[in-house]
This record gives structure tokens, C-alpha cells and sequence, in this order.
């Protein structure tokens, strides 16, 4: 039978159909926490179905369903393993992956951005307190009072620079011991200046202090960095992600006795018993049984492939129908699935080195800084005649005015105002630089399964057969758990049709389902195996006796491809469509698109590769998939969509999800990806304006610890007030 596994939902209140995948076996651990990755859930009924059904489950203490990460969490007695829980989770329609827990970390990003909000939060505060004192000043207090009144700022100031600051402070020093200039350099030598000064001045009872300034400082650029950090921090490593999906367990053939052992502990050679449902632990080969593999989350094909004595196997894999033994080639960090992951290690890495218009103009601006206080320093010392007060005063009234505060908001508040936009639209951004590297594109690829389309396949000709054929039909696709007798069954169904009365009805591993109607022999398979002639088409084959009928299918597209195809082509930009898939399926779906570039069977190095090949001619790709074969494409290419119903690991590689079905978003976030970057070009413009006005006002020594405070103040919300615009 020729057959294109399904991909539903799962979601009970979007009525799905039920599809399932077990893992392979895992020795029970005492007290165990199982983590399961569930990628289709995605609403409330989800979280309560899930862990309503796992409570009233024999060995399960609890269940925590994080419907953000996709991610189970199973507290379980000894006893238990992943497989039960797989299997439950199967009964209520849910597709799950076992994960490791150990290869997943997400402690110390959670921790820096807890420590990233509260330091905005002591800043915050500590400003408001300061600016209350020194609106005192400003309105005219004089002598003790305002000597008092600076000394309480004092106190409340230098905690406030010495917790508040580490984030600059550390970054500079470690930049200053690299050999190099960064714009917490200047930013970390303004506010230390400034605090000092300051302080000096209290001391002497001078009339000017920047407490306020030096705190506010602080304030507006830890704002800045908590926006982008948020606007990073949902990114996790792809590369864990697709480590984590390895099977860390596998049951050892030797002697005839089965053993359950850590995959690590394999050696070349070893048989391992794949049951049906399990996912293939290692690369090997097949030495006894036999089966279909489905291999769409390893390479986008739609057909289950048929798999016997000496067949190839590759680790992540899913055994379908009957028991392999495979004969181990690769284990472990041997593994092709290991291997991809290196691979989009290395993608990763390559992508950390893109060079943001942020960070060029800081590199440009941040030597600037401390040259322009300088030189306000020298030139009124020597005006002054040797006045070292007056001197510093106006070099740190320089300092403060010329702090890159707007700049450090200019990028952020940007992106995060485009962010929420795209949110509405169904788009999560997920990389705080993704939007600008999107401006950027000029070619987009697709993959076809589960993004194109939605990986569910559809009967096309239930029209040509008669209620009989249909019944019987019925009758044995009820029977089996093959994804495409499963989708034949849901149709026949949804049409109120009622299934035959079928005798000894029997499931051949690889080949089908047969049984007794009326007398006759009858069955539904491959197209060899009923006698049947196979078509160019995906399709399921029927004989009643000795005649034939054949259920074509086709994949159903997701909603808005056919338009986010026209509008892409519309802005000038190349489509192409690469998939793992046969080349009738891929070359159809690209005809009902209007996709005139397409290639099919192509393998995740293939889809890498032609992505590397177009960077090196040049071009900026953008690429939209969702299954792991697409993993190191997405990591590869300039920039990248996933839908949400894509696997863990391709989400994770992804700079963007989908979060509904409808792909439109995709060309609005082109489309606003011009529109973002202008906004931050004209930020970055407001801010060299704004030096430029006001720079010479502090140089002349006109600006008192009232300007450099409202002047930072204006520029700041100008900044954060334009990047609203793109609301």
C-alpha cells in the first residue's frame, strides 16, 4: 500500500483524528520524571484533557502539561515507563516523543532574565526617589538642605549603580581585557565618572550633582536590554532540541534473550528489537522481520517506505507495523540524528556572528564618547586657567548628554513594537535580529509536508466507487493504523457510511489488511500485494475477489498558500519548493501554486547545501519548514519560519513560528520587515540629531544636571514614541 502518514492536531476541540507514534522501550526507573514532547497541543482543552486522563492513570503521581514549550512533564512510580504513557496518550489522540531531560537547560536563561528584571525594577525605583529630591533642588534649596538632600541621593544612588550596573560593567571589562571597545565601555565609564564627580561635589558642598542622571541612565538602557533580551530568549538551541529526540534506551538481542540497554552502551555490531510504534534507536541494518519506516520527520517523505532483511535504517526513524531486529552500524554520536544536530550546531554558531545595524553603529559611535568628554576636559582646563572642578563638571555634563541611551533603545523598542503587530497576525518572532535579517530577503523556499500543506492526506475519488466498495472499505481501513487507511476511514465515515461485515479479518506487516466478505477474499494494501496496478499517485489499493479498486489521496493545503505564494511573487521575491517527497506529489503541488522552481527527494544535506550554494551567490534566503529534515535548512538559511505544529527542534531552529494555520502572516512579515527597519534607521538618525544639538550646548557648559537629565529623557521617549508608530 502506498501511503503519506498523517500529521493531525491531536487537539480534542479542534476534532482531530487520532495518530500516535511510540517510542522504543525504556527501562522503568524508580520515582522516574519522564518529559514528553507533545508538539500539537495548543489550547486549553488540551492542557485539561492531558493531564485530567494521566492522574486517573495507575502509577502516575502527577502530570504538568507547559502548553508554551509543547512539553509533559511526568512524575511516575516504578513501573512506569514512557512507552505506557505514549500509549495513553495515543488512546486520547496525541502524538508524543520521549525527550531527555538531561540534554535540555533552560536555568540560566531563565535566571538571566529574572535577574535582568529586577535590576530594571531597583532602577526604577531608585530613580523615582531621586528625582523627588532633586526636583527640591532644582526648585531652589540651597546650603544644608541641599547638601542633605544630595548626600540621601547619594546613598540611594551608589547601591542603585553597584547592583544595577554589573550587566555593563561586566561586559566592558571583559571587552577592555579582549583589546577591544564596546558601547558598554563608554557607558560603564560615564556612569562611574558621573557617580564620582557627583559624590566629590557632595562632599564639598558643591551646587551640581548627576545622581538623578547617572541613575536614570542606568534605567533607560537596562530598558532597552531587557526588551531585547525578551526578544531573544524564547530562541532554545535546535541542536538540544534534536539531541533531546534521540532514543536513549534500546532492547539488546543476544542469545536469544532481550535486554534493555542506554543506547551509549551499543557497540557495532549488536542487534537491537524495534517493535512496532518504537522509533529506531540507532543506524543499522535490517537482519530480521519486516515492516514499513516512516521517515517524514527525518525527510519530509509522505510514503512509508517497506523495510526486510537487509534494508537500511536511520536513528529517529518510526517502525510502523511489524518487529525488526537491525543489526547496529552507528550508535549514539555516530548517528545520522546525532550528526544532523552537529550540523545545525555549527548553522547556529555561523548565525551568531551576523553583525546587527545596532551593533555597526555603536561600533562607529562608542570611540566617540569618551574622545568628545576628553576633549571637553582639556579645552576648559586650559580655558579656565587650571580649573579642575569647573573642567570635569562639563566633561561629565559632556558625558552624560552624548550616552548612547537612545541608541540602546532605538533597536529594541522597534523590534518589540513590530513584534506585537506580527503577534496579532499569528507570527511570534522569536530572534531580536530576525526582522532585520527578514528586510534582507530576497528568495524564499518552502518545504511541502506540514507546511505547504497540512500533512494530512484526503481521499480524492471517493465519488467513482459504489456503496459496496465504499462499505468494504470501510471495513478494512477501520482495521488497520496505517495513516492512510486511517484518513480513508475518517472520510468514509464523515459521509455516514456503514462499514461491512467482514470474517477473520488480519494486518500483514508491510503490506496490508485482508479478511472474508460475502465469500470472497478481500483486501487493502499495497498495489502489488492485491494485484493491482500502482498509479503515479499517492494511493491505497482494494480487491473484492478479483477485482481492483484504487483510493487516490492528495495532501491538503494549508490555509493562505496559494495566496502568501501570489503576494511573495508580487514583491518581486524568487519561490522555490524543496521536499523529501516523490517527485509526482512535489511536482503537483508546485502546478496548483504557480511554483515554477522545485525539486523533490531532496535530503536535509540538500536542502543545506542549495541554501549555502544561494548565500554564496549573494542571496538572502528565507526558508519556511517544519519537520526535522528541515532542521539544518532552517538554521542554515539568513532567516526562518516554522509553523506551529512543527516538530520541537524545528521550532527551536526557527527565528519565527506560525502559531495558526494560515500561512498569510509570512508576506505581512516581509512586508513589515522594510517598514521596521526604516523605523530604526530613523531612530538611529534622532539620536546623531540629537548629539548634534545638544553636544555643543554641555561643551559650552551650559548644560546643568537638569538638562543632561531631561534631554536623555526627551530623546528616549522620541525613540520608543516612533517605533510605536509601526502600531
Amino acid at each position: 500500500m502506498s501511503y503519506a502518514p498523517a500529521r493531525p492536531s491531536a487537539c480534542p476541540a479542534c476534532d482531530a483524528a487520532p495518530a500516535a507514534e511510540a517510542l522504543a522501550a525504556r527501562a522503568p526507573l524508580p520515582g522516574a520524571r519522564l518529559l514528553l514532547s507533545v508538539p500539537a497541543v495548543h489550547c486549553a482543552a488540551c492542557i485539561s484533557s492531558i493531564e485530567r486522563d494521566l492522574a486517573q492513570m495507575d502509577g502516575v503521581n502527577s502530570a504538568r502539561l507547559n502548553l508554551t514549550l509543547k512539553r509533559l512533564s511526568v512524575d511516575a512510580r516504578a513501573g512506569i515507563a514512557a512507552q505506557d504513557v505514549i500509549a495513553r496518550l495515543d488512546r486520547l489522540g496525541y502524538e508524543a516523543h520521549e525527550m531527555d531531560a538531561g540534554t535540555l537547560s533552560m536555568t540560566e536563561t531563565e535566571k538571566q532574565g529574572r535577574d535582568l528584571l529586577m535590576r530594571v525594577g531597583v532602577s526604577g525605583f531608585a530613580m523615582m526617589n531621586v528625582m523627588l529630591l532633586s526636583v527640591a533642588v532644582w526648585a531652589g534649596a540651597e546650603g544644608a538642605t541641599r547638601d542633605l538632600f544630595h548626600l540621601i541621593s547619594a546613598l540611594i544612588a551608589i547601591p542603585t549603580v553597584a547592583f544595577a550596573g554589573q550587566p555593563f560593567f561586566r561586559n566592558a571589562w571583559r571587552a577592555l581585557r579582549a583589546g577591544r571597545m564596546d558601547m558598554d565601555g563608554p557607558i560603564s565609564f560615564a556612569i562611574i565618572l558621573t557617580l564620582f564627580i557627583s559624590l566629590y561635589e557632595s562632599l564639598l558642598s558643591g551646587k551640581h550633582a548627576y545622581f538623578e542622571a547617572v541613575v536614570m541612565l542606568i534605567f533607560f538602557l537596562l530598558v532597552g536590554r531587557y526588551l531585547d533580551f525578551r526578544a531573544r530568549a524564547v530562541a532554545r538551541s535546535a541542536a538540544q532540541e534534536l539531541a533531546a529526540l534521540e532514543v536513549p534506551r534500546a532492547i539488546r538481542v543476544s542469545g536469544g534473550a532481550e535486554a534493555t540497554v542506554s543506547v551509549a552502551d551499543l557497540a557495532v555490531g549488536d542487534v537491537v528489537l524495534v517493535r512496532p510504534g518504537g522509533r529506531v534507536p540507532v543506524d543499522g541494518v535490517v537482519v530480521a522481520g519486516q515492516s514499513e519506516i516512516d521517515r517524514a520527520l527525518l525527510t519530509g517523505e509522505t510514503l512509508p517506505v517497506f523495510a526486510a532483511e537487509g534494508h537500511v535504517v536511520s536513528a529517529g526513524e518510526v517502525n510502523l507495523t511489524g518487529p525488526l531486529q537491525v543489526r547496529v552500524t552507528a550508535a549514539g554520536k555516530d548517528s545520522s540524528l546525532h550528526r544532523m544536530a552537529d550540523l545545525v550546531a555549527n548553522a547556529e554558531s555561523a548565525r551568531l556572528r551576523y553583525t546587527t545595524i545596532a551593533e555597526r553603529a555603536a561600533a562607529a559611535y562608542a570611540p566617540t564618547i569618551p574622545i568628545v568628554s576628553l576633549a571637553a576636559f582639556v579645552i576648559w582646563y586650559w580655558i579656565s586657567g587650571g580649573d579642575l572642578r569647573l573642567s570635569m563638571n562639563i566633561a561629565v555634563a559632556s558625558l552624560i548628554i552624548t550616552c548612547p541611551c537612545a541608541l540602546g533603545l532605538a533597536v529594541p523598542a522597534v523590534v518589540t513594537s513590530a513584534s506585537g503587530k506580527l503577534f496579532r497576525k499569528g507570527l511570534l518572532i522569536k530572534d531580536g535580529t530576525a526582522l532585520e535579517r527578514l528586510a534582507e530577503v530576497d528568495t524564499v523556499i518552502f518545504d511541502k509536508t506540514g507546511t505547504l500543506t497540512l500533512g494530512t492526506p484526503a481521499p480524492t475519488n471517493l465519488d467513482q466507487h459504489g456503496p459496496e466498495v465504499l462499505a468494504v472499505a470501510l471495513a478494512l481501513s477501520e482495521g488497520s493504523s496505517h495513516p492512510l487507511a486511517q484518513a480513508l476511514a475518517r472520510a468514509l465515515r464523515d459521509r455516514g457510511l456503514v462499514p461491512a461485515a467482514l470474517d477473520g479479518v488480519s494486518e500483514v506487516a508491510g503490506y496490508g489488511i485482508e479478511a472474508q466478505w460475502q465469500g470472497a477474499r478481500v483486501r487493502l494494501g499495497r498495489a502489488a500485494w492485491v494485484g493491482a496496478t500502482p498509479r503515479s499517485v499517492t494511493a491505497a489499493y482494494l480487491a473484492i475477489g478479483a477485482q481492483t479498486h484504487a483510493f487516490t489521496f492528495a495532501d491538503q493545503l494549508r490555509p493562505g498558500a496559494a495566496e502568501v505564494v501570489a503576494a511573495l511573487q508580487a514583491q518581486g521575491k524568487a519561490v522555490k519548493l524543496m521536499s523529501g517527497d516523490v517527485p509526482a506529489a512535489v511536482g503537483d503541488l508546485a502546478a496548483r501554486l504557480g511554483i515554477a522552481d522545485w525539486q523533490a527527494e531532496a535530503l536535509p544535506q540538500d536542502k543545506a547545501a542549495a541554501i549555502t550554494a544561494l548565500h554564496e551567490a549573494g542571496h538572502k534566503v528565507l526558508m519556511v519548514g517544519d519537520g526535522l529534515n528541515d532542521t539544518v535548512a532552517l538554521s542554515v538559511a539568513h532567516v526562518s519560519i516554522s509553523p506551529a505544529s512543527a516538530l520541537d527542534a524545528a521550532r527551536a531552529a526557527s527565528d519565527m513560528v506560525l502559531l495558526g494555520r494560515d500561512l498569510s502572516p509570512v508576506a505581512d512579515a516581509l512586508h513589515l520587515s522594510k517598514t521596521a527597519m526604516r523605523r530604526i534607521r530613523e531612530n538611529l538618525w534622532q539620536s546623531g540629531i540629537y548629539n548634534i544639538i545638544f553636544v555643543p550646548i554641555a561643551l559650552f557648559g551650559f548644560a546643568t544636571p537638569l538638562w543632561a537629565a531631561f534631554v536623555m529623557s526627551i530623546s528616549s521617549i522620541t525613540v520608543t514614541l516612533n517605533a510605536l508608530r509601526l502600531k
